[in-house]
């Protein structure tokens, strides 16, 4: 029997050693080299340049809760770099670890020893505790974004549904409008505006996504800001549109901008004020007109402002209980026919203003599909739902990282994973040492490697300025020149003032 797979060992190692394949271009001989050192995201390297230079890897792999114990247990380090990994290369499930196993050059580069393999990531997330491991990884988001925070900016609050397809803890049937009676997971999501940043997630079963159990996470983390780094605004779709959730807001005089549904009471008040001639342009072919309502329920009159646009082209109508039947609008009919959106706010803008700003919100949906189907919050799924909770923040964690890293690049215009992964990140490299020094060949495989190259290069050159500059000068870190220069390049403005620098915290790597 041990003969007999020795030999077939033996029979694997010749077959390996060179394969004759013929092709359309001709006979090629193919060998498979396991000695030599390669990877298939060659400028990772420059990814891993920022986030040592920055200390954000270093004092998220420090402040890890995790401790194992035992000789032969994996480090800390290798754990979460090996997750670090997964997660940027795109992967959405645990057992994709396995393709990033063979990397023989990335692990170095982040000082881990070696790659783990993917039952090594989930039992080390399974061994943290629930409320060690969300504070940790909260404290991680925060520092993310913290510098960020020091002028007027907007957050935008949602839930998302992430349909699930076995027997999770959490799995419940709520609202789901893409697979209705599916069981899901409610992803309660609050986005800093402009930058698009991750300020949090918190995780609840499916048949808790109404806006009453994403409260609890607003008033959490508004409270925790200091008073110079509160939001601006608040702004949310028509789940927010409530008592509970604006006086929250109001007892702590924060301001929101919210849309109202078109119940009855709503639809009475559009009805009083139709006719008015105080209508004005709100941008975009809408026009508005601002008033008081106070509704069943509220506790006061609150601001409202009221948008119509008129309908343009052939309109049907259908019946749902009647499906045979349809109703022709036709458009030489002498009618005008109008779309509506209600908003409620504290704001005093006038109504042009108003409105763009709530449409500015339709950006903060881009992000959400960019987790979902770009990142990993459409997968990383485990039986329990703390290990969910983790992966929903480490993915929003490192979603975060990467964003400031592109930024960073290419500050003008925002870049999604999709675009900016295979521009940024892909590059078959080989290492070798020569002389006492490493050396990485990296062979572009992108079509616009040139462009690439010159980006990452200007990313590296910069940060060892600033490096230098830090060293000798005893100024700011390099994570707080990196918070700076991003906000600089997006807004034309200097977030931080140096006042505010010696107040926050800062990594102390770099």
């Amino acid at each position: 029997m041990g003969e007999a797979k020795s030999r077939q060992k033996e029979g694997f190692s010749v077959a390996a050693e060179a394969v004759s394949v013929e092709t359309a271009g001709g006979r090629i001989q193919v060998r498979w080299d396991d000695d030599s050192a390669a990877t298939p995201f060659g400028q990772m390297a420059f990814f891993i340049e920022f986030l040592t230079l920055t200390g954000l890897f270093d004092k998220w792999v420090e402040s890890c809760p995790l401790d194992y114990q035992g000789p032969h247990a994996s480090s800390k380090r290798d754990i979460l770099g090996t997750w670090l990994i997964a997660i940027l290369s795109g992967h959405r499930r645990y057992s994709h670890i396995t393709t990033i196993r063979a990397d023989g050059v990335t692990p170095g580069l982040l000082g881990m020893a070696r790659t783990v393999s993917e039952d090594t990531v989930r039992r080390a997330l399974s061994a943290i505790a629930e409320n060690g491991g969300e504070a940790w990884l909260q404290t991680q988001l925060d520092a993310s974004i913290q510098p960020l925070l020091s002028t007027p900016w907007i957050w935008d609050v949602d839930v998302t549904v992430k349909s699930l397809y076995g027997k999770q803890e959490g799995a419940e049937v709520g609202y789901n409008p893409k697979k209705l009676g599916r069981p899901s997971h409610a992803y309660h999501t609050h986005q800093m505006s402009g930058l698009r940043l991750i300020l949090g997630v918190d995780v609840e079963p499916g048949n808790e996504s109404n806006a009453i159990h994403t409260l609890p996470g607003i008033l959490r983390r508004y409270d925790a800001l200091p008073s110079q780094q509160r939001p601006y605004l608040i702004r949310g779709d028509i789940a927010f549109g409530n008592e509970r959730v604006m006086k929250g807001l109001e007892d702590r005089s924060g301001k929101y901008l919210f849309k109202l549904r078109l119940t009855k009471n709503v639809k009475r008040y559009i009805n009083q004020i139709f006719w008015s001639n105080e209508w004005e342009d709100a941008g975009q072919g809408w026009q508005g007109r601002h008033g008081e309502l106070t509704l069943t329920g509220w506790s006061r009159a609150r601001r409202v402002v009221v948008l119509r646009r008129q309908l343009i082209g052939e309109i049907l109508l259908a019946d749902e209980a009647r499906q045979l039947e349809l109703a022709f609008v036709e458009t030489d009919v002498p009618a005008k026919r109008y779309e509506y959106a209600v908003l409620v706010t504290n704001v005093a803008h006038d109504i042009r203003a108003t409105a763009q700003l709530y449409r500015d919100r339709a950006d903060s949906e881009n992000t959400f599909d960019e987790l979902k189907n770009q990142w990993g919050w459409g997968g990383f799924t485990t039986s329990d739902l703390d290990r969910c909770k983790l992966s929903a923040m480490g993915v929003a964690l490192i979603y975060n990282w990467w964003s400031l890293f592109v930024r960073l690049a290419h500050p003008k215009a925002r870049m999604e994973a999709i675009t900016s992964r295979p521009l940024l990140l892909t590059g078959v490299a080989r290492m070798t040492q020569h002389a006492g020094q490493q050396h990485l060949a990296i062979t572009p495989i992108h079509g616009n490697s040139e462009k690439a190259a010159t980006l990452l290069t200007d990313v590296s050159r910069r940060l060892k300025e600033w490096k230098r500059s830090a060293e000798q000068l005893l100024s700011k870190s390099v994570w707080l020149h990196v918070c700076d220069y991003v906000s600089t390049q997006v807004t034309g403005v200097h977030w931080i003032s140096a006042s505010e620098i010696q107040r926050l915290p800062a990594p102390e790597t770099g």
